[in-house]
Formats: structure tokens, sequence, C-alpha cells
């Protein structure tokens, strides 16, 4: 294990194992980072990912300079380092998760059918597709992810975001989820799309309301 940052390069290999046995990461196809500080943790190229220990991390400066690590950092590197420059997010997912690649094969924009997906900032945009590991990747994918918390890449897969690895592996999960229940919706018709109003009104009873918080009760019960 790396000298430089072990906490945070175990943190990267946990959410790889945890994404692993959910499916949404086969074999070596898919990377994860952490951000902290100007550094980032970060999967190394030709990692079994359903495999990975803090060994299989390595640490790069904003600049892509490896400073500690015994392998090559992964070929989206640049995809990675372009989004932690442009937005305060200090945790990204990319996946190659079978539902959300298949929507991302298909359409432009992954629609809002259901309320829990404006967790992920509404309809998830599709980034064009180009070639792994190029720049023209990178920035379509950053551009997709203005104002969102996942975006999908044609032709490839997903990415998810986070202020914790925790949250950007929770925002890969339910973007699976929402891909999955459109594409059971489309083998039934074509699924009712939640209109704005519709969203803003989801959003003013979950403020109101606390939806999806923990609340203590104001006496113990028994």
């Amino acid at each position: 294990m790396t000298t430089i940052a072990p906490t945070e390069c175990a943190k990267v290999a946990t959410a790889c194992l945890r994404l692993a046995g959910h499916g949404l990461l086969i074999g070596t196809a898919g990377n994860a980072s952490l951000r902290f500080g100007d550094l980032v943790a970060i999967t190394a190229t030709g990692a079994v990912l359903a495999e990975a220990t803090a060994d299989d991390v390595t640490v790069v400066d904003l600049a892509g300079t490896v400073v500690a690590g015994r392998y090559a950092p992964t070929s989206e590197l640049g995809l990675h380092l372009d989004i932690y420059r442009t937005y305060a997010t200090q945790a990204i997912v990319h996946t190659h998760a079978p539902k959300a690649t298949a929507i991302a094969c298909v359409l432009d924009e992954l629609p809002v059918i259901h309320y829990q997906q404006l967790l992920l900032g509404g309809a998830t945009r599709v980034a064009p597709f180009h070639p792994f590991g190029s720049t023209e990747l990178a920035e379509a994918v950053r551009e997709a992810l203005r104002g969102k918390q996942s975006a999908l890449m044609a032709n490839h897969g997903a990415v998810a975001v986070g202020a914790s690895l925790d949250q950007a592996v929770e925002s890969a999960l339910l973007l699976e989820w929402a891909c999955a229940l459109y594409l059971d919706a489309m083998s039934i018709g074509r699924p009712r799309e939640l209109s704005e109003q519709q969203q803003a009104a989801v959003v003013e009873v979950a403020l109101r309301t606390g939806y999806g918080t923990r609340k203590p009760l104001e006496k113990d019960v028994g």
C-alpha cells in the first residue's frame, strides 16, 4: 500500500468492491477516484475492480503527475481531472453498468419518470460518443454533468459524482435503477414523463417534510 494517502486509497478500493458487488463494474472496465486537497486517489489501469485493494490505487496531482503508487493510473484520468478542475465534487465513479449502457446506446437523454431521479438533478444527459481516454470525451462528459450528479456516455457507460465516494456510488446505483425502470416501462408502453411542474411540486414537498432524512421521535417509545 502506498505510504501517501493510504486511507483515501482504501476508500477508492472499497467503492470499487461495492460497485462490482452490484454488477456495475465488470473485469477491468470502469474506474473510481477521490479528491483530497490537490491530490486524487484513482484506480490503476488494468485493475480487476471486483478484487481491488489499496495497491490498485494510484495518487496523482491535479496536473496528472503520479506522486504515489505502483501502477499507471486509469486511461480515463483526464476525464476525472477535467471534472475536478470544473466542479466542486470530491468523488467520481465511471461504470459500464448494463442498464445505463443500454440506455446510452439509444437515447439522447434519460427523462424523469420517477421523482427519485431528482436526486440526480433531473433528466440525465447523454454525452456524445468519443473514444475512451480522449480529450473530447472528457469535455463532453464535463458538459453533460453541468448541474447534475450523473451523466450517460453514448455507447459507453455512465459517470456519477458526489461530495463523497459513498454519495457517488449511491448516485451510480440510483442511475442504474432509473435506467432499468425506464427499460421495464418501455416493455409495456411509452413511459409517462414528469412535467416540470410535477417535479417542482415534489421538490417543494421534499423540502417541507425533510423527505429522506432520519427524524427522531419527540418522545422515546416504550
